[in-house]
């Protein structure tokens, strides 16, 4: 930031804005001596900047009681209600927009198809459809601060700069700056899979603990890692290709050319391609003639005792838990969470998953290691509004708006 010099004045009065706003938005009610108490920074600098939150509605004065009986404390708490962002979970082929207040209140959401076959057509249809989205909900619209997008591919969610993307080309698409631009407002780019985990450890399942992994099954197979309370991401933001880790040398080739990758056993498509299989070689279900399967189906099927459904999911929960063990080995996290249709069958998948954790990995590593569903699977914008959380807690976007 600011070309890394270490004294620079902005720097500091952001992180110290951050600072004072995160303890009064994690742990408010909180009174102005807490604050300065907790974080360690001068009285007088503490009640310099809750004055400018003050001023600009981003904290309230709350009366707390006294419990002495005497004058009642003055504390402070965060006012999300009157600020308000997009947050876009663009897929393959839709897209899913969501209205939040700053508390991540989803206050109205839309679905649509969206097929884009070139990144100009990309570019114009999201767009457009945010666009239209902020229009038919202009009236719920207070204060618009952010809007946030995850897709599937590599971002660089610093500066909102697509690289790469599964299934159309993509030439170093500035998709921050074209958002900023276009809707004059502070945005938002990242990965759908590390968003999620992000959105895990802010609302979900793992919100009581700093490390965590999240392992999402679902067109692919993709990780978000944790670490001490951030996304962990490596110099080239390009981390958690748990799909790519070979769990079987002679199984079939992956879309990376390679053999075997746990990719092609657990994802929506290869269980569905595997059932279909098995069916087709005169395997006894009470799946066959279903058309078209899903995986929803399977998991039923399974939950009713259908054996074949119960193995394929079997299969699936095993080699999750043989690539989970490895990066329990490497991470040491404080839970897993598992994101995906598959979690619908929980009886099944979890002791498989379980049982090859406990085989591979350390025992130290695994001993009273929860293995969760995911509780923001079914609110895929959610990971979109992480980063704009995100912004706020570590001062990006919060400076912003003081400097309004």
């Amino acid at each position: 930031m600011n070309g890394g010099q270490i004294g620079n004045v902005d720097l500091v009065k952001q992180l110290n804005s951050a600072a004072v706003y995160r303890l009064i938005d994690q742990q408010g009610p909180i009174s102005r001596i807490q604050v300065a108490d907790v974080s360690q920074l001068a009285p007088a600098s503490v009640t310099k900047i809750t004055r400018q939150l003050l001023e600009r509605g981003l904290i309230k004065e709350v009366a707390q009681q006294a419990s002495t009986g005497g004058r009642r404390a003055i504390s402070l708490t965060t006012e999300v209600a009157p600020f308000h962002s997009i947050a876009v979970r663009l897929g393959r082929d839709y897209i899913q927009l969501s209205l939040y207040d700053l508390g991540g209140k989803e206050l109205a959401s839309a679905e649509h198809e969206f097929l884009y076959a070139q990144q100009p057509q990309l570019i114009e249809g999201l767009l457009g459809h945010i666009k239209a989205f902020i229009a038919q909900h202009s009236a719920q619209i207070d204060q618009l601060i952010a809007i946030g997008v995850v897709l599937p591919g590599l971002v660089n969610p610093e500066t909102g700069v697509v690289e790469y993307m599964p299934h159309i080309d993509i030439d170093t698409l500035d998709l921050g700056d074209i958002l900023r631009e276009h809707f004059h407002v502070e945005s938002f780019v990242g990965n759908d899979v590390r968003g999620m985990a992000l959105a895990e450890h802010y609302f979900g399942a793992s919100q009581d603990c700093q490390d965590s992994i999240l392992v999402s099954v679902h067109r692919g197979t993709g990780a978000g890692i944790i670490v001490n309370g951030q996304v962990f991401l490596g110099s080239n933001r390009n981390v958690g290709e748990i799909g790519h880790i070979q769990i079987d040398a002679l199984g079939d080739k992956c879309q990376c050319g390679n053999f075997g990758c746990l990719e092609t056993i657990a994802t929506n498509p290869a269980i569905i391609k595997r059932v279909t299989n098995l069916l087709a070689q005169g395997y006894e279900s009470s799946l066959a003639g279903i058309e078209p399967l899903n995986v929803e189906t399977i998991c039923q099927h399974a939950n009713q005792g259908d054996e074949l459904a119960k193995q394929a999911l079997v299969q699936v929960g095993n080699q999750l838990g043989k690539a989970i063990a490895i990066t329990v080995n490497l991470f040491n996290p404080q839970k897993i969470v598992i994101a995906g249709q598959i979690t619908a069958a929980p009886e099944i998948i979890f002791p498989a998953i379980l049982r090859n954790v406990h085989n591979q990995s350390l025992k130290t590593f695994h001993r009273d290691l929860p293995i969760v569903a995911s509780a923001v699977d079914k609110q895929p914008t959610k990971s979109a509004f992480a980063m704009i959380k995100r912004a706020m807690l570590n001062g990006v976007l919060l400076q912003k708006l003081l400097e309004d």
